[in-house]
């Protein structure tokens, strides 16, 4: 359970980030269920990409990790749903 926590932390967390970026940006916003959606890949891809740059070390429970999973998953979540909406919003033009 230890080494899957960090993924579920940063999965939630990206979640609210991109619902999150939806409010923050309504021109963008891809309704709850797109937002969190694509906020779930978004922090998935975030905590990825920390853990492969070793930005983060993803081998514990201690409040660092913690802490590192819930911004990387938050920032991954707002940045995906961002691109995601602008590109819906180019191609619906």
């Amino acid at each position: 359970m230890n080494e899957y926590l960090p993924l579920i932390i940063q999965l939630l967390a990206g979640a609210i980030g991109g619902n999150l970026a939806g409010r923050l940006l309504p021109k963008l916003d891809l309704g709850t269920l797109g937002n969190s959606l694509s906020g779930i890949v978004g922090g998935g891809l975030g905590g990825t990409l920390l853990v492969v740059f070793d930005l983060v070390v993803n081998n514990g429970i201690d409040m660092p990790n913690i802490v590192g999973s819930i911004a990387s998953g938050g920032v991954g979540g707002g940045i995906l749903m961002t691109i995601t909406g602008a590109l819906k919003s180019a191609i619906s033009k």
